[in-house]
């Protein structure tokens, strides 16, 4: 009888490192959706031809904020409602429920009432190299914050973990907040992968995996690069 995995997919992550892997600035709900599906039932087949049952694939992400504010620059007004961003989530969150064995796990935008300067556009400010003034409505953006998305993980890793649903857990994240449920499952005897999508993560990381696997290939070459300690 295979051995059983399940995959968790910390979904803004996912999304940032799909972009930049793939070099584009326009994503299409249905490929994106279907390139993540791909690459997770990749993740069953591993080491020396080993087959790995799928339990489920858990899509971590945030509701798209709807709302509408005005630019503090330009004073125009802005329908989130109707933005690209808005209108791709909301298609990709719809192609990734038709997948057979995938659970969205949504979290909540918090909405923290105001517009921040860009970091880049903030330096130049700093070091004198443009004004306020020189400020266009492209340099501001509206400041939300996920919550709800790590602690939904986390618990997921340790309900999966002490229910013993499965013998392996498959993490995509480039995020060291997985830590603490990390050392549960390796406590209880999950074996415990990180996907990192050629991100790169601090050494100390290496403690509390028993494996670093890539499976989305490089647009350069077409190879999956595989580690493991």
């Amino acid at each position: 009888m295979p051995k059983v995995t399940a995959i968790l997919v910390d979904g803004g992550f996912f999304l940032k490192r799909y972009r930049s892997i793939k070099k584009v600035k326009k994503l299409d709900p249905q490929k994106t959706a279907n390139d993540l599906w791909e690459m997770c039932l990749d993740h069953l087949t591993q080491a020396k031809g080993e087959t790995y049952s799928l339990y489920r694939i858990f899509y971590y992400d945030c509701l798209p904020y709807d709302k509408k504010q005005h630019n503090p620059v330009t004073g125009k007004s802005i329908d989130f409602a109707k933005t690209e961003q808005y209108n791709f989530q909301v298609n990709f969150f719809e192609e990734l429920k038709k997948k057979r064995k995938v659970a969205l796990r949504l979290g909540v935008l918090e909405d923290r009432k105001r517009w921040i300067i860009k970091p880049a556009k903030t330096k130049d400010l700093l070091s004198k190299k443009i004004e306020v003034d020189d400020l266009t409505e492209t340099d501001v953006q509206f400041d939300f914050t996920q919550k709800r998305v790590d602690i939904k993980i986390g618990l997921d890793i340790a309900s999966i973990t002490l229910k013993k649903q499965v013998d392996q857990i498959i993490l995509i994240s480039g995020d060291s907040d997985f830590v603490p449920a990390a050392k549960l499952a390796r406590r209880e005897g999950i074996d415990f992968i990180l996907d990192n999508m050629y991100n790169p993560i601090k050494p100390h990381l290496f403690e509390h995996i028993d494996g670093l696997i890539t499976k989305i290939p490089r647009p350069n070459n077409g190879r999956r690069t595989r580690k493991t300690k």
